[in-house]
């Protein structure tokens, strides 16, 4: 089967910017931002669903996937919205709805908070500035490990993590997440020891209550049922801020809502979208 997306490059503030263009010219610009230690891919199921209606971009956000690692080591949320910023620039995009995991969601909200014209309608993904330390640290101890001796013990690893994802999946997934080094073993192609436990500090929600008190458009918070980052307190304090926003709870998925029940997942976006006129 063919793919249905576009590999592209961009050069955007001295850095060059992968993303995956899945078509739909004409129709209204829909753009994806992924979580920390992720790709592009993490929509991977989400945009075939949409991309009749929309003309989906899913990002690499800098040190991630196939873009350029920071060589000054800066991944604030102030510098990824600016990269963000830069992206609908050069794409020329018209109001556009803006949907983000995780980091990208914390990205997502900085940047709606700062260009509020640009965003048509605003997806926040099982994240906000109320995170529990617990989920967390599960996941900087997946990422933690610096290689592993083959691709399938990544996968092995990965399904340890997350056994609510197949082994075809978590496939699938990892194949754009992992590179293989010169001694033939695997490591990830993040920037893992800026990105990793030592140097989260920049991509964090810390100071995100004032940008999400200056949300005004129409605003779906998503928390996958099963998660450990977002609780249902923290996303209703969220919604009580923000004057046109919902929340939505996706079952049988736990912080990676797209990917861990995908149905689910598009089912409740597409109700949302409806709403929009």
């Amino acid at each position: 089967m063919p793919n249905l997306y576009q590999d592209q490059t961009l050069t955007l503030r001295d850095l060059r910017f992968h993303y995956l263009d899945w078509g739909s010219e004409g129709q209204p610009p829909f753009v994806c931002l992924h979580g920390g230690a992720q790709t592009a891919h993490s929509w991977d199921d989400f945009a075939p669903v949409v991309r009749g209606n929309y003309h989906v971009y899913a990002l690499d956000q800098r040190g991630h996937g196939d873009s350029d690692w920071a060589p000054d080591g800066d991944y604030s949320r102030l510098t990824q919205c600016e990269d963000a910023a830069a992206f609908v620039s050069a794409l020329g995009l018209s109001p556009f709805i803006l949907a983000g995991l995780s980091m990208g969601g914390i990205n997502a909200i900085t940047y709606t908070a700062r260009y509020p014209e640009k965003v048509r309608a605003l997806i926040i993904v099982d994240v906000g500035p109320e995170i529990e330390t617990r989920g967390r640290e599960n996941i900087q101890n997946f990422t933690r490990i610096d290689e592993l001796d083959s691709f399938e013990a990544f996968i092995e690893r990965a399904h340890r993590f997350n056994p609510r994802r197949s082994l075809e999946n978590l496939r699938q997934r990892l194949s754009h997440n992992l590179k293989q080094l010169p001694s033939g073993k695997w490591t990830w192609k993040f920037d893992q020891k800026r990105l990793g436990t030592g140097g989260r500090s920049g991509i964090g929600p810390e100071g995100l209550w004032e940008d999400v008190r200056k949300l005004r458009c129409p605003t779906l918070i998503v928390r996958g049922g099963e998660s450990d980052i977002l609780t249902p307190e923290a996303a209703e304090r969220m919604r009580a801020v923000i004057p046109q926003s919902r929340v939505t709870v996706v079952p049988g998925a736990g912080h990676s809502v797209m990917g861990d029940n995908p149905a689910g997942f598009a089912a409740a976006v597409q109700e949302f979208l409806l709403t929009l006129g």
